[in-house]
């Protein structure tokens, strides 16, 4: 009997799209409010490093195999050092300088890279409304991350009067750094499921990817745990197992069985979630022009996403499918 479960109205496929972008939104405003008791190289890898473990008992639960090839341990160490060491490492960096809001906006700027990076890998095809989507998208960062005095140096015709030093002063440039790298790791991914199961490897790729970052801390890093208390552990408990072990499993598991573009259009979600939760907890607030460039950016990915909506709904029904036959 034929399955058709994308139209079912107990299909929960949907949801799981959307889940990591909660999740990581989530994680990012929970990950900011322990920051000032601990180091960001011990708080990224104690993020990833665990919840690689939990992705891997889960895997053997399900039945995946282990790597058995010497590319399938090339393409998760590359995978590891790309989505995970360099990934992590910026991101928790960055955050020490940004608030959890802001820096979610710069770094959910990876689906315009993503969209690039797959039209030259994979000739990925987003028509006149993606590339307008990411026309948006590159302005609505760069209002974001941009210092104010560069934006006013621009609109002024002054451009002489731009110093290139302010660019590096806060933690946006830091966060741009880690979109690139989940970007590399999104367009990574397909190859790597190549040669072993995307839920082993991306279990495999969070351990092997903390450790540095675990040795980095040693080496660098002081009273990395002294100060945690309570609600700190609760905080990181979360950021491990949500917003690490559950989020990237289900990320990339979409990710090496649809439209990578498409896919990564939604992570602009994920600010929309930090944005909410780090007013709603923490206080943030952006200035008006950064709040307009996270507008824009949503724009970008709404323009991305009406643009490609039939394959889009077409990955939802392959993957309420898949998910579906791996259940019988």
């Amino acid at each position: 009997m034929e399955l058709k479960l994308a139209r079912s109205k107990f299909d929960f496929t949907p949801l799981l799209l959307i889940a990591p972008f909660f999740l990581w939104g989530t994680a990012m405003v929970a990950m900011k409010g322990v920051m000032s008791d601990t180091t960001p190289l011990f708080l990224a890898s104690l993020r990833i490093a665990p919840a690689g473990a939990l992705v891997l008992m889960a895997a053997a639960m399900m039945g995946k195999s282990q790597p058995r090839s010497w590319q399938a341990w090339l393409w998760i160490l590359l995978f590891a050092l790309v989505d995970g060491t360099m990934f992590q490492g910026f991101l928790a960096e960055g955050l020490v300088r940004t608030g959890a809001g802001l820096g979610s906006v710069a770094i959910d700027s990876q689906p315009l890279i993503v969209a690039l990076l797959s039209g030259w890998f994979y000739q990925e095809r987003i028509g006149w409304k993606g590339w307008l989507g990411l026309g948006l998208g590159i302005v609505g960062i760069a209002a974001i991350g941009l210092p104010d005095t560069w934006i006013d140096a621009f609109l002024a015709g002054e451009v002489h009067k731009i110093q290139l030093g302010e660019l590096f002063e806060g933690g946006v440039w830091l966060m741009l750094l880690a979109s690139v790298s989940m970007a590399l790791g999104t367009v990574m991914m397909p190859k790597v499921s190549e040669y072993v199961d995307p839920v082993v490897a991306t279990g495999w790729h969070m351990i092997l990817g903390g450790l540095p970052l675990l040795g980095m801390s040693a080496i660098w890093e002081s009273q990395q745990w002294a100060n945690i208390h309570g609600w700190g552990w609760c905080a990181i408990a979360y950021s491990t197992v949500f917003g690490s072990a559950i989020a990237y499993g289900l990320f990339f598991y979409f990710a090496s069985k649809g439209n990578l573009t498409r896919l990564s259009a939604l992570t602009f979600m994920t600010p929309v979630f930090a944005l909410f939760f780090g007013n709603l907890l923490l206080a943030e607030v952006l200035t008006p022009l950064q709040w307009a460039g996270g507008a824009i950016a949503l724009l970008g990915v709404w323009s991305i996403e009406r643009g490609n909506r039939p394959d889009l709904e077409e990955n939802v029904s392959w993957a309420s499918s898949d998910l579906e036959s791996e259940k019988l």
